[in-house]
């Protein structure tokens, strides 16, 4: 979702979460650049010479963060993330280390018991995909934490408002659906509004005198409802982004640079659409690297750096960059050992970014693994990560930020009562 999240400035909280679907290898994007952890790295991973996926030490963008086990220690992001490093650097961006699926905490041992507590179908794609959005760790979605999110926040800032809080710029998704709210869809860079009727103002009231004509059947109603709401709203934000003034900001020609650029643009109307709280859904896939990982992980890296950079530098022209903050998923994490063919299986704990001016200067929050193949933290033994921190414990502390109460976690957050905190830090 993309989101200015919470503190309470003039404009409100605004949020965005970038889905990267398909699984992005976040053991080659932070990596151990210390003297040992390197060298494990190397050994595990190979060289890329010889048909590893372990990226040459001195291509690495050197950073420093502090760890929870360590301390002070030296990383290094992937080459393609230049952008991203620079904001890291500038104290905007944070690092989540090892967080995923999880209804409880897990460790190697109760994984590997009978009747292991896991999530349903762990390591499936669209499993995985939806219950990072839902919560819902059995394998029944009925609605998204942000849009439970924005259930909740509805009454509280945005009683004003005619639009809804939530805008999808990436297609349909459950994790902007609530129990009351519903998103709005829209395909970035187009005119919001019905397509097909020109200036046709009689056929559009023919369709809207279409759409609430009682059929008396149910499912029929209700298709008809959605698509009247739709119309209005694109009418409200075709309205208002008819005033949007001109962004100095460049974004780049890709697919998440023209959906961040439509962020954006919505942004800057926020006012005439009376919006205090605001989640954006964007996306970018092609992540699923069981093969080439090298050649199709760095272009996709660089898309993300590239329109995540660019986004930030709008909100500090907007005035925003206080009170938005953007943030990644992905359907799980893939194997700190390379599988054939030059790419990677399927594994669980994953790194996710978190950027914006409310997030705390450059540290990597949460509890990094034990990089042993067969380790404490490993799941079997090729480097499939047992998550140390919950997707609960991370919307959590977004939605504290965002002006959700302590006492409304629980609702929105199904599985946050089962761990130690419901707030790891990384905003301010």
């Amino acid at each position: 979702m993309h989101r200015a999240n919470i503190a309470q400035y003039e404009c409100g909280w605004k949020g965005g979460g970038i889905f990267l679907f398909g699984v992005n290898d976040a053991n080659n994007l932070l990596i151990p650049n210390d003297t040992a952890g390197y060298a494990n790295y190397l050994n595990t991973s190979g060289a890329v010479a010889n048909g590893g996926l372990a990226l040459a030490q001195n291509t690495l963008l050197p950073i420093v963060a502090k760890t929870a086990q360590n301390g002070q220690t030296s990383f290094g992001l992937h080459p393609s993330v230049q952008e991203l490093a620079t904001l890291y650097t500038g104290g905007q961006l944070a690092f989540l280390a090892n967080v995923g699926t999880l209804s409880q905490p897990v460790t190697r041992a109760l994984y590997l018991a009978p009747a292991a507590p896991v999530p349903a179908n762990l390591f499936s794609h669209a499993d995985q995909q939806q219950q990072w959005q839902t919560l819902e760790m059995d394998g029944f979605y009925k609605s998204g934490w942000a849009g439970r999110l924005a259930d909740n926040v509805e009454p509280i800032y945005n009683m004003s408002s005619q639009f809804p809080p939530i805008t999808s710029v990436a297609g349909s998704a459950i994790f902007a659906t609530g129990q009351s709210t519903k998103p709005y869809a829209m395909i970035p860079g187009t005119t919001p509004g019905l397509t097909g009727y020109g200036a046709s103002v009689s056929g559009q009231q023919a369709l809207q005198q279409l759409l609430t004509f009682d059929t008396g059947v149910s499912l029929v109603q209700a298709t008809s409802s959605i698509t009247s709401n739709s119309l209005t709203d694109s009418k409200i934000l075709s309205a208002a982004l008819a005033s949007a003034p001109t962004l100095a900001t460049i974004f780049p020609a890709t697919g998440l640079g023209n959906q961040l650029k439509q962020v954006a643009q919505i942004l800057s109307v926020r006012s005439a659409l009376g919006l205090s709280r605001q989640v954006f859904f964007c996306s970018l896939g092609g992540f699923d690297t069981h093969s080439n990982q090298i050649a199709i992980q760095g272009p996709l890296l660089q898309q993300l750096s590239q329109a995540v950079s660019a986004f930030y530098s709008a909100t500090v022209e907007l005035n925003l960059a206080q009170s938005v903050i953007t943030f990644t998923m992905s359907d799980f994490s893939r194997t700190f050992q390379p599988a054939s063919d030059g790419g990677t299986d399927h594994a669980w704990g994953s790194v996710q970014l978190i950027v914006g001016g409310a997030v705390k200067r450059g540290d990597i929050y949460g509890t990094l693994p034990e990089f042993a193949l067969a380790g404490p933290n490993d799941a079997g033994n090729n480097g499939r990560w047992i998550p140390t921190t919950s997707i609960d414990q991370y919307g959590a502390t977004l939605a504290k930020w965002f002006g959700v109460s302590a006492a409304n976690l629980a609702p929105i957050f199904p599985n946050l009562s089962n761990f130690s905190t419901n707030n790891l830090g990384f905003v301010g």
